[in-house]
């Protein structure tokens, strides 16, 4: 069977499988995005505080996902959980990394002028530091998601949902006919799935970004 039959004959299969991937990378990068943003805020005044939670966070990525995932099965059971973990914790690194470097980089004249006029601090916060640095998180954002896409191919050896089903079932039975179609599938769904997600992020970025804060 030739690949393009493969993919006709297992379309609907195959979408499911790229639905089910697309959401839990998402969802795992709006958690992600949420945490890391509260680290940035909560650390990016210290130094100290701000090195600590960069360094944590490489720590985290420094351990193989494999073994991440493989260590959250005991404790989370196999399938849906350990992949949300796995994929949060790897997903926090670039998104908390750069919401320090966002709020670090915010000029503080403007924050002693919103001050000076009555702003409290959090809305100082929502009106003035999150809006400028934005760029930075998002430019996280975009490089923590196709990191995730990756990643969470490999949540299919704890019964992960997604394309790494596909992959697996591949690499497990490399004498049959469609191993190398089933293999080759999930892979470019996933650089398709990842594609999608930077053009949105783009988008984003075009909607959200004022012409001359973009890099």
């Amino acid at each position: 069977m030739s690949f393009w039959e493969y993919l006709g004959s297992r379309h609907q299969q195959l979408l499911a499988d790229a639905a089910r991937h697309a959401v839990a990378v998402f969802a795992c990068v709006v958690v992600a995005t949420l945490l890391g943003v509260l680290i940035g805020i909560v650390t990016h005044r210290t130094e100290w505080a701000g090195n600590l939670a960069t360094r944590t966070s490489s720590t985290i990525t420094a351990v193989p996902s494999l073994a991440v995932i493989g260590l959250t099965v005991p404790v989370a059971g196999p399938g849906v959980a350990p992949t949300v973990i796995a994929l949060t914790l790897y997903g926090l690194l670039p998104v908390a990394r750069n919401s320090v470097v966002g709020l670090r980089g915010v000029d503080p004249a403007l924050v002693e002028a919103a001050r000076g006029i009555g702003m409290s601090r959090p809305m100082r916060l929502l009106r003035i530091e999150l809006p400028l640095a934005w760029p930075p998180i998002l430019t996280g954002i975009r490089v923590a998601t196709p990191m995730l896409m990756g990643i969470a191919a490999l949540a299919a050896y704890v019964s992960g949902p997604g394309l790494g089903n596909e992959i697996f079932r591949g690499l497990a039975s490399p004498g049959s006919g469609n191993a190398l179609n089933e293999a080759l599938a999930g892979t470019l769904g996933i650089v398709a799935l990842a594609l999608l997600f930077d053009a949105a992020y783009a988008l984003l970025g075009r909607l959200t970004i004022p012409r001359r804060s973009r890099v």
